[in-house]
């Protein structure tokens, strides 16, 4: 059998990922839940607001986006290894647009639609741990895993950026009822796409047993493993620490006296930088190299926030974002060595885990970041979490090194 590419060439760059025709439909369908889910939380906050004039209840939606990964993540997250994969990405995206769809209805009160929020939520981090999964399945374990899943998480940033003022756009066309129907066609056209243009692909754990079980047993085997906790603290402890300026954007202009527009642009520059380091790293260097900076760079990757000691201005604070957003290219590494290291038949649990973790620890470090800024001042805020989180990176850094090798994670060594 003739391999895919030639021994000398193999394929590079993030032209590669698109040429697998699974990959597309992942993407695409990827690109339009994103989107239901971005549509969905501006329109229920504008809805619900409408509806009872309450500001708390409009600020609760978006914290209902962040409250459920955790049980979800961590309760159901053996849905992603006991049942075929394709089944249960269409199947999520199903209970989403049903969701989506009641919230349409003029009949639905305030608290089912906040009820049917959490719903989403709770589906969200099985979904995304199954697709990631997945991409294994596609892709394989290699470069080509790495760039993909860099590729998803390049579409997710770029919706910080651009997905509220889409949603903006389209409340100013059509009601927040309208916005949300377009929630459901977004939601069915993902599972319609994931259906048909995805192959379907047998459980990876053969296990009967009840699914609360195999999903805390599969939470204790990737943490009682220390290979992959490590890594695993390694996606989850510096997006904690380097939500402290995006949360605390507002107080921090107006502290150092900037209207409007600067506001966005420092609400705008981190996601920048991960955008545009990320992009780099997958087009311009080789594998070897993205492992050999993976861990240099996660020592580091807080380490700007330090800069606002100095309370800078717009200009500088911009600049100290986009570095520290850039430096996050330390996932492309860290991400080819977590699917190496995790078992096959735990692949689904461990990567909702991962979703489910990520997602909650970011809402933890906004909270902290907020209830700290109530007594000092936020650049003291921001410079606290790039000094403790530049710490906590450091160990984390040192124990990835001791358990380098375990597991097959030495493999990367051999990529060029």
């Amino acid at each position: 059998m003739p391999a895919p590419a030639p021994p000398t060439s193999p394929p590079h760059g993030y032209g590669a990922v698109f040429r697998v025709r699974e990959f597309r439909a992942v993407f695409v369908a990827h690109l339009m839940s994103l989107l239901g889910v971005v549509v969905c939380e501006i329109s229920l906050t504008v809805l619900i607001y409408r509806l009872t004039g309450s500001p708390l209840l409009s600020a609760l939606t978006f914290a209902l986006g962040f409250l459920p990964y955790l049980v979800g993540g961590t309760l159901l997250a053996g849905v992603a290894d006991k049942y075929p994969a394709r089944r249960v990405l269409v199947l999520c995206d199903l209970v989403c647009a049903a969701c989506a769809a009641a919230m349409v209805l003029p009949i639905t009160p305030v608290a089912v639609l906040l009820a049917l929020r959490c719903a989403i939520a709770a589906v969200s981090p099985v979904f995304n741990g199954t697709r990631t999964a997945t991409l294994a399945d596609i892709l394989g374990d290699g470069d080509l895993f790495v760039l993909g899943r860099s590729l998803l998480r390049i579409v997710s940033q770029s919706a910080v950026l651009t997905g509220f003022g889409l949603g903006g756009l389209l409340l100013a066309v059509v009601p927040p009822r309208g916005a949300l129907a377009v929630t459901c066609c977004t939601f069915l056209g993902s599972a319609l796409l994931l259906r048909f243009g995805t192959k379907r692909r047998p459980a990876r754990d053969s296990d009967s047993g009840a699914l609360l079980r195999s999903s805390l047993t599969g939470a204790r085997q990737v943490f009682a493993n220390r290979r992959l906790r490590v890594l695993m603290l390694l996606f989850w402890v510096p997006p904690m620490f380097s939500v402290a300026p995006e949360v605390l954007a507002t107080p921090y202009a107006d502290a150092i006296g900037i209207g409007p527009a600067g506001l966005g642009l420092l609400m705008c520059a981190l996601p920048a930088g991960t955008i545009a380091g990320e992009l780099y790293a997958g087009s311009a260097l080789r594998p070897g190299t993205r492992a050999r900076i993976a861990l240099p760079l996660a020592a580091v990757s807080l380490l700007p926030l330090v800069a606002f000691a100095l309370t800078p201005g717009l200009a500088l604070a911009l600049v100290v974002l986009v570095v520290a957003g850039a430096t996050s290219a330390y996932t492309l590494g860290v991400d080819r060595w977590f699917i190496e290291a995790v078992p096959d038949e735990l692949r689904g649990r461990a990567m909702t885990l991962m979703t489910a973790g990520l997602m909650t620890i970011q809402g933890a470090g906004m909270a902290l970041a907020g209830l700290a800024a109530e007594f000092y001042a936020v650049s003291t805020v921001v410079t606290g979490a790039g000094v403790i989180g530049t710490l906590c990176c450091l160990l984390l850094v040192a124990e990835a090194r001791r358990t380098e090798g375990r597991d097959g994670a030495d493999r990367h060594v051999t990529c060029r």
